[in-house]
């Protein structure tokens, strides 16, 4: 929806001086004894007040706050009435002396776009946009970026993967080739549950990952063959996406980034592998076998975008509540304040994009939440309330984050995503995003079963939902982070009547105008959710445990190495 919306790059007008903190605080000496017998902590006082909670999701998924997008004035006053909120609570700024992390943030629009000229000796051919390919580039400049005459080369999924002894491009040198992958991971392909996750995919299939992994081999460019199935979703999302605005941080730090990045679809594969006297099929199925061996297709690439750039800076909302004996280690509750706007062609309210669900209803939670705290002791450990920006447009908000953050990630116990909650009342299911990933589900299915309800992971594991939302940025830089919700087996109303309320926010309201707030929504599940997620949290926050990443999980041997950089 993205190239629907006007979004407006302004100097946000915002409450405090923003000063990042000291991030030489001192280090936490962690123990990593096994979790001991879990006793979760009660709700204090009444519990969850579901009319707090309403009232500021309704507040935020007004009409007032333009559709909260980032950069526009929808996004100054979404910032300030959280500043607001928190202090009104009692929190203290998160960010040194600041509520607020700044975000450097740029909107890159393609301007031109070239046809990917392919060399075979004689047989030369062109692929065009959008049937048989797409490119671009996240580079920032105004010139244009692209390759010349690069080698084209199949490095199978493009997996580095040490905890599964798979290495795609062991002895490889890709410096400034082309390299050609396939999506999802091989586990996926084989449908082996012993390979990696089997048919739940890791963050190795994610085309985010290949994208990352090309770069830090070397590449000046990568392909990803798109099949809809191991994606989950068509070749026109593909399309949709990359042909809107993209958006990256105006501040990308010391990753490498690649001249191009792109898609062809299967077809295409199938015709190239078949020019260089391969059988697709057979490349394939080996590819998601140990002993692979990558292969140069003996072609060669030329392409090239260019792109004109909007800088701008959007805010990250810190709130915490300080720990009264290990301050130095936080526990970090996350959600993204940020939604898609307005669109300017549709007048009135009609045309804004309020964002009810998603996600309103999880930057309310972090308020509720934040009330409950307050309403107890003071936490052993600090509490971190984080609104994130940018969610919408990649992650953005989070990633800077968690590239920059306010406490060291070897200090950081865990963190809790709320995003896009359940609002259809009372469910007998809790849904765990990637489940079997680390020791917060342990705690969690005490909290569930607790309240007489059942822990159960996400119907499509395949799809790869676990790498979608804010959380992720915090286990890709090794903190175990959990993102749990209300399911859809309704108590009193059944299973049928939560699936159809879920098609129904699919397919009628998912980044649509037609997530607003409604009255009549039945809060009642919403608060039995909340009241899981501050018992796994106050009990962290109370306790001295570290939980870990499960054996397997792709995120383990970067939580491993950043706790050993105390020793």
């Amino acid at each position: 929806m993205i190239h629907r919306l006007v979004l407006v790059f302004t100097s946000v007008v915002v409450l405090g001086a923003c000063q990042p903190s000291d991030e030489s605080a001192s280090v936490a000496t962690h123990d990593q004894t096994p979790t001991p017998t879990i006793a979760l902590p009660a709700l204090p006082g009444s519990g969850v007040d579901p009319d707090f909670y309403a009232e500021r999701l309704a507040r935020l998924a007004s009409d007032e706050f333009e559709g909260r997008a980032p950069g526009t004035r929808g996004e100054r006053l979404t910032v300030n009435y959280l500043v607001r909120e928190f202090a009104d609570l009692g929190l203290s700024p998160g960010y040194g002396d600041s509520f607020l992390q700044p975000v450097p943030m740029v909107e890159l629009t393609n301007t031109e776009r070239s046809d990917l000229a392919v060399d075979h000796g004689e047989d030369s051919f062109v692929l065009s946009y959008p049937d048989q390919m797409i490119i671009g580039s996240r580079r920032l400049g105004p010139e244009a970026h692209g390759v010349e005459a690069s080698e084209l080369v199949f490095v199978g999924y493009g997996i580095v993967a040490p905890e599964y002894d798979w290495d795609d491009y062991a002895g490889l040198d890709v410096e400034g080739k082309t390299v050609v992958m396939l999506v999802n991971d091989p586990g996926y392909a084989t449908g082996d549950p012993d390979l990696f996750n089997g048919n739940a995919m890791t963050y190795y299939g994610r085309w985010t990952y290949k994208y990352e992994e090309a770069a830090r081999q070397g590449a000046a460019a990568a392909l990803i063959i798109h099949e809809t199935e191991p994606a989950s979703y068509g070749w026109d999302v593909v399309i949709n996406s990359w042909s809107a605005a993209q958006f990256e941080l105006g501040d990308q730090g010391d990753e490498p980034v690649m001249a191009l990045e792109g898609w062809i679809t299967v077809d295409t594969a199938e015709s190239l592998f078949e020019r260089a006297g391969l059988d697709f099929a057979v490349e394939k199925d080996q590819a998601a076998r140990h002993g692979f061996m990558p292969r140069s297709l003996e072609m060669a690439a030329t392409a090239s975008v260019r792109n004109s750039a909007r800088e701008g800076t959007s805010y990250n909302v810190l709130a915490q509540i300080p720990g009264h004996e290990r301050p130095d280690e936080v526990l970090i509750y996350v959600a993204h304040w940020d939604h898609l706007g307005r669109n300017l062609a549709i007048p009135g309210s009609a045309g804004i994009y309020n964002g009810a669900i998603d996600n309103a209803s999880g930057t309310a939670a972090l308020l509720e939440i934040a009330r409950l705290y307050q309403m107890g002791a003071q936490p052993e450990r600090t509490v971190l309330f984080l609104a994130v920006t940018l969610e919408e447009y990649g992650l953005l908000g989070s990633r800077y984050y968690a590239n920059r953050p306010a406490f060291p990630t070897r200090n950081t116990v865990a963190a809790i995503n709320m995003d896009a909650l359940s609002l259809i009342g009372p469910s007998h299911d809790v849904v765990v995003v990637g489940h079997g990933s680390s020791e917060l589900e342990d705690i969690l299915r005490v909290a569930v079963e607790q309240q007489g309800r059942e822990m159960v992971p996400e119907p499509t594991p395949e799809a790869g939902f676990y790498y979608r939302s804010d959380h992720f940025n915090f286990a890709r830089v090794g903190v175990p982070a959990l993102y749990a919700k209300g399911g859809v087996d309704h108590r009193e109303r059944g299973r049928d009547y939560g699936l159809a309320q879920d098609r129904d926010y699919r397919d009628r309201r998912y980044h649509q105008p037609a997530d607003e707030f409604d009255p009549d929504w039945d809060f009642r599940g919403v608060a039995e959710d909340l009241g899981l997620l501050y018992q796994v949290g106050r009990f962290l926050a109370d306790g001295d445990q570290w939980p870990e990443w499960f054996d397997g999980n792709e995120f383990k041997a970067i939580r491993d190495a950043d706790l050993q950089q105390e020793l």
